[in-house]
């Protein structure tokens, strides 16, 4: 529950970062505009749109940050405890932290892809239109799997980043408890 409470916070530093970046590469894919970088960008939308304009999408950005977070550490834990031999074991070891680690990942972008291809299109268009309005547009036009482009490859990138990420997580953890139990 820690991590859906957390991705509601998150979001509203999350959402403009987002934004600039679905905006330029759009930008770049359809050629429109090669040359302009984020600063000149994020000038535009404030200038055109105001502060609100910096945050088109919280909204879908929150509907996949909150329940994706939930997933992503829920995830984690239960692969951990299945991989973990004794129930009382802290330390389940290297190879299998990054393999519940991996788990976590992929739980996280299975749950969340719908919303974040609804975010993304949000943003790119700069669409007023609710999430559920666009999310039908797309299953209407593109079907289910419109929701689901790109999927693979972010499967296939999430497995050994986020098994990193909990290594880096879990022997970050034990280091400092170690730390700090030796000075109390």
């Amino acid at each position: 529950m820690a991590g859906f409470f957390a991705a509601f916070f998150s979001s509203f530093t999350l959402c403009p970062t987002e934004l600039i970046k679905c905006k330029l590469q759009a930008l770049r894919e359809t050629g429109v505009v090669t040359n302009i970088g984020s600063v000149q960008l994020t000038r535009q939308i404030l200038r055109d749109e105001g502060i609100p304009g910096m945050f088109r999408g919280l909204s879908s950005t929150m509907a996949r940050e909150m329940p994706g977070y939930f997933c992503f550490f829920g995830g984690y834990e239960l692969a951990k405890n299945v991989l973990r031999k004794d129930p009382e074991e802290q330390n389940i070891g290297l190879v299998k932290t990054i393999l519940a680690g991996g788990f976590g990942g992929i739980c996280l972008w299975t749950s969340i892809f719908p919303f974040d291809v609804v975010k993304s299109r949000i943003q790119i268009e700069s669409s007023r239109d609710k999430l559920v309005t666009v999310l039908m547009r797309i299953v209407r036009t593109e079907g289910v799997r419109g929701l689901y482009s790109g999927l693979t490859p972010t499967l296939l990138r999430t497995f050994p980043s986020t098994g990193a990420l909990f290594v880096a997580y879990e022997y970050t953890k034990e280091t400092l408890t170690a730390v700090v139990d030796k000075t109390l």
